[in-house]
């Protein structure tokens, strides 16, 4: 029979599911660049907070 001890497994320390949004923390659609570690959906909503202008 498996234990807990064989179950467990490490920390993840590279991959999609280790860097989660700040804000609501999905692991979807994550934004690095400027270390935002931010999804896009959370970055279009403070975008203009964080001094980020929209061009036309």
């Amino acid at each position: 029979m498996s234990t807990k001890k064989d179950r467990s497994r490490p920390r993840k320390k590279s991959g999609k599911g280790n860097r989660t949004c700040v804000r609501c923390g999905t692991h979807q659609a994550i934004i690095r660049s400027y270390n935002l570690y931010m999804c896009r959906r959370c970055f279009r909503e403070t975008a203009e907070k964080l001094g980020f202008r929209k061009y036309q």
